[in-house]
Order: structure tokens, then C-alpha cells, then sequence
């Protein structure tokens, strides 16, 4: 089978949007502990613990978005690719769906 340019594609926009995912949830975590300080004193600080679990939600989505693109540049593990892929739809969704896509056509080429 030839090699393609879908999975390095799908691997490079995986690794973006993990990459952008991760530090949107450094930023909602700093942010969040920021704004939890002020809250706290108007009694809305329960509001914050809810915005306080996203933050490490992305992140763990960003990791294993980066991983899956890894796996997508490399051509091998086509399920992490995958799932990669669809974690990557977390934060950048068009690059998300782009990378479903190119990974989803390019099954054939990984081993």
C-alpha cells in the first residue's frame, strides 16, 4: 500500500488541537483559581469547582489527542490514532472532525 498524505495530515491536526486543548486547560485552572478567590466571598464559589473539573478534563483529552497523532504520523496503532482524533474534537473541533476523517480513510495504511 502506498503511503498517503491523510495520516500525516490527521496526525499533525491531532497534535494541535491537543496541544491547544492542553493549554486551554492550564488557563481555565489558573483562571478558575483566580476567580475562585473573588467568588468566594459572594457565595458562588461552588460555580467555579464546576468550571475547576474541566480544566483537567482537557488536558487529559490534549495528551491523549497528541498520542493519537503521534501514532497517526507514525502509521501504526490505528485505534489510538482514532481515539485521538475524536479527543482531539474536544477543543478545536474543526480540526477534530478533519482528523476523524483523514485517519477514518487511511485505515488501510496503518499497520
Amino acid at each position: 500500500m502506498e503511503k498517503t498524505w491523510k495520516p500525516t495530515t490527521a496526525g499533525v491536526l491531532c497534535i494541535l488541537a491537543g496541544a491547544a486543548d492542553v493549554i486551554l486547560g492550564i488557563l481555565v485552572l489558573v483562571a478558575g483559581g483566580i476567580v475562585r478567590q473573588v467568588l468566594e466571598y459572594t457565595g458562588m464559589g461552588w460555580l467555579i469547582g464546576l468550571v475547576m473539573v474541566v480544566g483537567p478534563i482537557w488536558i487529559v483529552l490534549g495528551i491523549v489527542a497528541i498520542v493519537g497523532g503521534i501514532y497517526a504520523l507514525r502509521r501504526r496503532v490505528w485505534g489510538l490514532a482514532l481515539a485521538g482524533s475524536i479527543c482531539a474534537l474536544s477543543g478545536c473541533s474543526l480540526f477534530g472532525i478533519l482528523a476523524i476523517i483523514f485517519v477514518a480513510l487511511a485505515r488501510p495504511e496503518f499497520d
